[in-house]
């Protein structure tokens, strides 16, 4: 198999590692293969790939999510830099609801992230000039784009650089808390 696919504490939300094959070339990596996915038992159909550099290291982009019925599975891989990346359950009756789960990617180790819908996802760059390229199962529906703040308390996440000094959106500085929202999701 050329993916290892693993999943993390909260197990609908997984890490997937491409093998790399190299030589003093450089390398050959297959970083999305639909038989393999669907092998491990996701059925997920990718419409739309999306690409984003952040300048500054400490750069926080989310916590986003797109409610029903344009809700969004995400594939997330760095491609250069590295980012903390997060994922928060958002469905209600999951036993596992306001909780998150984390992992570092960096374009060097090549780990992805699947985030399913039913969760709010974010990442902060840990290095300048960081790009990160996104699968997604469903298109951008500005009318059912949401959010929570990245750092609301009740979420616990600890985050890798100090809180008064990252780079954020306007639209994610005033990002509701958890129990500020009604989530959509239903486990």
């Amino acid at each position: 198999m050329t993916l290892d696919i693993r999943s993390l504490d909260i197990p609908e939300v997984r890490l997937i590692t491409p093998r790399k094959f190299g030589d003093h070339r450089g390398f050959f990596s297959e970083t999305y293969n639909k038989r393999a996915f669907t092998d491990a038992g996701i059925g997920i159909d990718f419409v739309q790939d999306n690409h984003s550099l952040s300048a500054e290291a400490g750069t926080v982009r989310g916590l986003h999510f797109q409610s029903p019925p344009f809700a969004q599975d995400k594939l997330l891989r760095v491609v250069r830099g590295s980012v903390f990346d997060v994922a928060v359950d958002l469905r209600k009756g999951s036993a596992t609801f306001g909780r998150h789960v984390s992992a570092v990617l960096s374009a060097e180790s090549g780990t992805q992230i699947l985030v399913p819908i039913g969760f709010a996802h974010g990442f902060i760059t840990l290095e300048p000039d960081t790009e990160v390229i996104y699968k997604v199962s469903n298109h951008y529906a500005p009318d059912h784009d949401h959010g929570i703040l990245w750092n609301d308390p009740a979420l616990g996440i600890d985050w890798p650089e100090p809180t008064d000094t990252v780079h954020l959106s306007d639209k994610d500085k005033v990002q509701p808390r958890l129990e500020e929202i009604d989530s959509p999701f239903t486990d």
